[in-house]
């Protein structure tokens, strides 16, 4: 082992340890701190935790946080663990908005604030800024988590709140908001649209749009992550008694 390379040692074997031993193994010093804390290093640990034995479901009831294994055989899961809400925050009333890779997009429900949340290591981020970005209003704003051909974690947040129009990106790697253009039809951004929470595949989050009202216009909106383009996608066809509410779902990408 001591005449093992540092790369090999952190990129061939802790890259398949759990996130929780990893993040412990920040501390054996500066070199592999750094490396541990690389995109490549969470891209290729995130790569090989994909497997069955690790995935897990986490429900948020009554206040608590419960995360279960999954049980593929039967369809079902297992037993769960309480997992405590690391942020300090009134009643603990948090919605989930977004999943990617283990990380997590939620809401603190009395402040409107955005965090991502890590449940496994327990580190989390606000994403609220002095100047009224990174709030979340329910009902009207739309969020997605996903990352770039760079590597870099984002939250696209369509905020529609307080007479607000807009599109903005977050980064987690300049850890800033920023505004883009939305070149579609611009009625889509008005509350009389109905958005589902982001659904990240093959390098595009898509929404389902659906206006509120029986009859109303049906669409998915397409957001190329590395272009920053929007692109409409004609809906399957719906009844004209109907009304249409889900998410998208991504099946092996």
């Amino acid at each position: 082992m001591a005449d093992l390379p540092v790369h090999t040692i952190v990129f061939e074997i802790l890259t398949r340890m759990p996130a929780k031993d990893v993040g412990r193994s920040k501390s054996v010093c500066k070199q592999w701190y750094a490396l541990l804390s690389t995109q490549d290093f969470v891209r290729i640990h995130c790569s090989r935790s994909l497997v069955s034995s690790n995935q897990r479901v986490l429900l948020i009831d009554d206040l608590t946080c419960f995360v279960h294994p999954m049980i593929f055989q039967s369809n079902d899961y297992g037993p769960s663990s309480i997992v405590t809400f690391p942020f300090h925050h009134q009643n603990n009333d948090v919605s989930i908005l977004s999943h990617l890779n283990g990380l997590l997009c939620v809401c603190l429900n009395h402040t409107y604030e955005l965090l991502l949340w890590n449940p496994k290591t327990t580190a989390f981020k606000h994403l609220s800024t002095p100047d009224s970005h990174g709030f979340y209003i329910n009902n009207l704003d739309a969020v997605g988590l996903y990352i770039d051909a760079d590597d870099d974690y984002k939250v696209l947040h369509i905020k529609r709140g307080s007479g607000v129009l807009g599109v903005y990106v977050y980064s987690r790697e300049v850890d800033s908001w920023r505004n883009i253009p939305f070149i579609t039809r611009q009625e889509y951004l008005s509350p009389h649209f109905n958005w589902s929470a982001g659904t990240f595949c093959g390098g595009t989050q898509y929404f389902i749009v659906c206006e509120c009202w029986i009859g109303g216009t049906n669409v998915v909106i397409g957001f190329d992550v590395n272009s920053e383009q929007f692109k409409e996608i004609s809906f399957p066809p719906v009844p004209s008694t109907g009304m249409v509410k889900g998410v998208l779902v991504n099946v092996k990408n």
